[in-house]
């Protein structure tokens, strides 16, 4: 079955769509209400750095474990370890990414919906728009279906071609949003707000809300860099790859910023609305804009497109898993992995209408959608990459990956050294910082720190 596999065209094909799966509603969706429910410009300075000394190493991980094995997590953990518990981690990865899919699509499918809404009813609100089942379910259907058509078409005429059309327009449509907004009055306090820092207002669970934001910004913890990775050839170098994948993600990210914040300080918004940022106070922000309704559509369109390019990836990671150990069809495994995820959402997208599930709670998340993404957003990809990095930096060795680091690109012994200082090291100690931080008897504990 390794032709169902495929391989990138290009290296460029490759971070194009490694960038997409790393781009979606964690950039431009959370990225900014969490920036600006946490002071701006110090968070963003904060996040940079978590970016670049945490998730970057942690990264190139994922990338080099891929690309040794040629396989799935689940199969990766199999090539390198033999039948061990460690093949659990990829199990988990692959559960992870059916999960956060189910969801995921109910997000996306409303900010595919929005699309329309901003014609048809732009005063609506998320719940009353969300809270209509005959609406909400369609939708979701109808996002996990463009999913699964680009999936089913393989790596380089599916996954590979779409990022190519899709990133780029992606950036376009940002870039031209990102000019009307700067031309608004007061626009420029919206720009300080992103790059004049208060330090004043940075506390340690600033630092822990930066560090958890960049890793799910990133899609880290689930293996999709372990599946995108398994399909690059010896020849490509697997750093530089990896940090012009970063480098799209975090890029994006800001420029989410810079599209948001100016327009919102402009026209009187706030920046500490936490999530309904997008889908509650931009419509309001765009009907005060002239053609205000072609605006909101432009954003939700690009909104769609981040969120795409997302779900594609959290979908190959356990279609490449069914294809490579249960020897199915690339085809068979799309459709049936993507009725399971459409079951797994529909509580998800019936929440809105249906006050039981609302009423779930789970470790202070409230509704089914909170606590599926608490439990699969944020404690399965924290304990997925905690583990990932204590393999590969004490089980397989961080020497053995990194010469599957070295090969193919310049990284030199010394590098190697200093990566796997992070690795084994500063990496999982964050990390378990974060997860720690999502329970309550954690948050406490840090805080009597003075860390949390």
């Amino acid at each position: 079955m390794q032709q169902e596999r495929g391989q990138w065209q290009s290296t460029a094909g490759f971070i194009l769509a490694a960038a997409g799966s790393a781009i979606g509603l964690g950039n431009i969706w959370r990225f900014p209400y969490v920036a600006g429910t946490n002071g701006g410009a110090a968070f963003v300075f904060i996040y940079l750095v978590c970016v670049a000394l945490i998730c970057l190493p942690y990264l190139f991980c994922e990338l080099s474990i891929g690309r040794r094995t040629g396989r799935n997590p689940v199969g990766a953990m199999l090539a390198l370890k033999g039948k061990s518990p460690w093949s659990l981690v990829g199990g988990l990865g692959v559960l992870t990414g059916v999960c956060i899919l189910s969801y995921y699509g109910v997000i996306a499918g409303w900010a595919f919906g929005y699309i329309f809404k901003s014609f048809v009813a732009p005063a609506m609100s998320l719940g009353d728009f969300s809270a209509n089942a005959l609406v909400a379910v369609p939708l979701f259907a109808l996002f996990l279906l463009f999913t699964v058509l680009v999936v089913a078409r393989g790596v380089e005429k599916g996954i590979e071609k779409s990022a190519r059309i899709l990133m780029p327009m992606l950036l376009v449509l940002m870039l031209l949003l990102i000019v009307r907004g700067l031309t608004l009055p007061g626009a420029m306090k919206g720009v300080e707000f992103l790059v004049k820092p208060d330090f004043s207002v940075v506390t340690p669970a600033t630092v822990l809300a930066a560090l958890g934001q960049a890793f799910f910004s990133l899609s880290l913890g689930m293996g999709a860099m372990i599946t995108y990775g398994s399909y690059l050839p010896k020849s490509a170098n697997l750093p530089t790859s990896g940090v012009w994948v970063a480098l799209f993600d975090t890029g994006i990210a800001l420029l989410a910023g810079f599209m948001i914040f100016p327009a919102l300080f402009a026209l009187g918004g706030n920046p500490s609305s936490g999530p309904p940022l997008i889908f509650e106070v931009l419509p309001r922000v765009f009907e005060q804009m002239p053609m205000g309704a072609v605006v909101a559509a432009v954003f939700f369109i690009l909104l769609s497109i981040a969120a795409l390019t997302s779900t594609v990836s959290l979908l190959e990671v356990p279609v490449s898993y069914v294809v490579d150990e249960k020897r199915w069809s690339r085809k068979k495994s799309v459709w049936v992995i993507g009725g399971a995820a459409f079951a797994l959402g529909l509580p998800a997208a019936l929440e809105p209408s249906t006050p039981a599930l609302q009423s779930m709670s789970f470790l202070g998340a409230t509704g089914f959608l909170s606590v599926m993404d608490l439990i699969w957003g944020n404690i399965s990809l924290g304990v997925g990459a905690m583990l990932l990095c204590i393999f590969t930096g004490w089980v397989w060795g961080f020497r053995n990956a990194g010469a599957e680091l070295q090969q193919g690109g310049t990284m030199s012994d010394g590098m190697v050294k200093v990566w796997g200082l992070f690795i084994r090291f500063i990496c999982p100690i964050f990390i378990f910082l974060v997860l720690l931080s999502l329970f309550p008897f954690g948050a406490r504990f840090l805080a009597s720190l003075g860390i949390g």
